[in-house]
């Protein structure tokens, strides 16, 4: 039964993931044939052959991954500040009507302040360096994570609490063995939803005055009107952001797999 339980899960993984590349090659194939018979301009929107070479050549010169290690490290640092800022604070506003009545209202207005209005005023405070640059990826990763965490510990079922003064939890393990793992599948979400807004934040930082990374190598290829470079550069960024949200939903499956509800997601894909 169990052998035919994996087999099940595994012809549905491998369904789903063909059924998710259907649309993405019919693009594909026909942007191709769309260049072959010359109804594009090779400048404006160069074929994905053209595209292929210029990623290959990219990779074989090794600055594809000079400056991938750039960016890389940089949305990795904006993510850890901001985000344990992020977490830290949704936790002490989560526990503490006072903490948010204090935090949350100053919060939520700075979190519909756009990147490019605060990008300016990091560059003046800060300069063209890398602080800036991580500190803007951090705003971004900052809100989603606090926003999550907050609503998670928020969300608890108040009769888990009835349960725990029944068997006379202390407060450590009422936190430890109840509210975290309740609160888990929204702080999670939060870890998600933060990872992407630092990649979408990298781009913005780095081109406002990096001289390293691939937002840098974008613009510089924009300059040259070199699009077969830009179009790499964004491929490049939307495969590392998918790369890391799997690794962040692997890890939801092993943390969350006490879950019926979502195991019963996990086996219907």
């Amino acid at each position: 039964m169990k052998k035919e339980g994996a087999a099940t899960r595994l012809r549905l993984a491998a369904g789903n993931a063909l059924l998710g590349w259907l649309l993405p090659l019919a693009i594909v194939a026909s942007w191709q044939a769309a260049a072959a018979l010359e109804l594009l301009n090779p400048i404006l929107l160069p074929s994905p052959w053209t595209i292929v070479e210029e990623f290959a050549a990219l990779a074989s010169s090794g600055e594809m991954l000079h400056h991938l290690g750039i960016s890389a490290w940089r949305a990795l640092q904006g993510f850890v500040l901001g985000g344990g800022a992020g977490l830290l604070a949704g936790i002490w506003a989560g526990f503490s009507y006072r903490m948010e009545r204090l935090v949350d209202p100053s919060i939520q207005v700075l979190r519909t302040l756009p990147h490019l209005v605060i990008a300016p005023l990091f560059i003046l405070w800060f300069g063209f360096g890398e602080l800036s640059m991580v500190l803007i990826i951090a705003k971004g990763a900052f809100f989603p994570l606090y926003v999550n965490t907050f609503l998670g510990i928020r969300s608890v079922d108040s009769k888990l609490f009835d349960v725990a003064r029944v068997l006379e939890f202390r407060r450590k393990d009422m936190i430890l063995k109840l509210i975290v793992p309740a609160a888990l599948p929204s702080i999670l979400l939060g870890i998600r939803l933060s990872l992407g807004i630092a990649w979408l934040s990298l781009v913005v930082a780095e081109m406002m005055g990096a001289s390293s990374g691939f937002g840098y190598l974008i613009m510089d290829a924009r300059s040259f009107s070199i699009t077969s470079l830009v179009i790499v550069g964004i491929i490049v960024f939307a495969l590392v952001g998918k790369l890391s949200d799997s690794l962040v939903k692997m890890l939801e499956r092993r943390l969350l797999s006490w879950q019926d509800t979502y195991k019963a997601e996990a086996v219907k894909g």
